[in-house]
């Protein structure tokens, strides 16, 4: 994974991480135009890497064509190799991981989430699946959750500020709902379930068999409740912005709206969700830029009272003694 003669400078990474998002994650790219430039940029340098981890663990490009190629062990190695190296220093030469090198070195971030965010691309590699709701939650916070906390820390979070990085959680593992309800199809055609084997089960669809004609209209009842599910945890959410500057808040609430219509687009769409891949189209995005304004200017007034619902799911706690940040 290391490179051969001079480094890339900063800039140069800057610009491969955007090129990143950019062709990674239309939704998200739009959203980050809404920071200020220094935040933009590090947030562009986190989803560089999760997105080079994320492509390693499914062997992928850009979250595209995923194989199920049986090298798992050797690719999730290289992702804590790689990951290990920039964090200690080193520059691999790997845009995508020495993006994190450089987000780290001008803001370190609590090593623990990093390590959990790579225990999602664990699971993903050695083709993990679900038993039960809270196993699917778990899932989504390692894969988006977890993420979710270290963009808040971007964002001027206190990483010891408990409660406001449980909402960046719940935001990440309601944008990871959506995605699973939107690419039901798509996962199947590589091998992947991530409903629950228990949700399989109460609507007697047989494991391996839930994209089948016959079992359809049982498909699209657990699909409204993945639907449902990330409504919940998007909404709670929301209420973690009135700890976020203005440009932030903004920012976070935009990819709340556009992400969001993902999901319950698919719970509008019933059985024929996976005719062709649900979007936000560009008037949708700008709609939802333009409303976001208006929500962060409230957001006081809108989220600032909400108490989080004893019901949703909580993230784990670090370790006591484990607040070091990462290196």
């Amino acid at each position: 994974m290391s490179g051969h003669g001079a480094l890339p400078s900063r800039a140069a990474i800057v610009a491969t991480a955007h090129e990143s998002i950019a062709g990674g994650s239309l939704s998200f790219a739009a959203a980050s135009r809404l920071f200020a430039p220094q935040m933009r940029e590090r947030a562009w340098l986190l989803y560089a890497w999760c997105r080079r981890c994320d492509d390693l663990a499914d062997a992928q490009y850009l979250g595209h064509a995923a194989t199920s190629e049986t090298d798992a062990a050797e690719r999730l190695a290289l992702i804590r190799e790689g990951t290990q190296a920039v964090l200690s220093g080193k520059r691999i030469g790997d845009p995508g991981f020495d993006a994190l090198g450089v987000l780290n070195t001008e803001l370190p971030l609590p090593r623990h989430l990093i390590d959990d965010v790579i225990a999602g691309f664990a699971l993903d590699a050695e083709d993990w699946r679900p038993r039960s709701e809270a196993d699917l939650l778990r899932y989504c916070y390692h894969v988006a959750g977890a993420v979710g906390c270290l963009m808040a820390v971007i964002m001027g979070v206190d990483a010891q500020d408990e409660s406001t990085l449980d909402r960046a959680c719940d935001l990440g593992i309601g944008f990871q709902l959506s995605n699973i309800a939107r690419d039901v199809e798509a996962d199947d055609r590589v091998g992947r379930c991530y409903l629950p084997l228990e949700w399989l089960c109460e609507m007697d669809i047989p494991p391996g068999q839930h994209m089948k004609p016959p079992f359809r209209s049982r498909l699209t009842v657990l699909v409204r409740r993945l639907a449902e599910r990330a409504q919940a945890y998007e909404a709670s959410g929301r209420a973690g912005t009135p700890k976020l500057p203005f440009r932030a808040a903004w920012a976070v609430l935009a990819a709340a709206g556009i992400y969001g219509a993902i999901g319950r687009k698919v719970a509008a769409a019933g059985d024929h969700a996976w005719d062709h891949r649900v979007r936000t189209g560009m008037i949708e995005k700008i709609g939802w830029i333009l409303r976001a304004g208006g929500e962060a200017g409230v957001r006081q007034r809108l989220y600032g009272q909400q108490l989080r619902d004893a019901d949703l799911w909580t993230r784990p706690r670090q370790p006591e003694g484990t607040g070091a940040v990462a290196r």
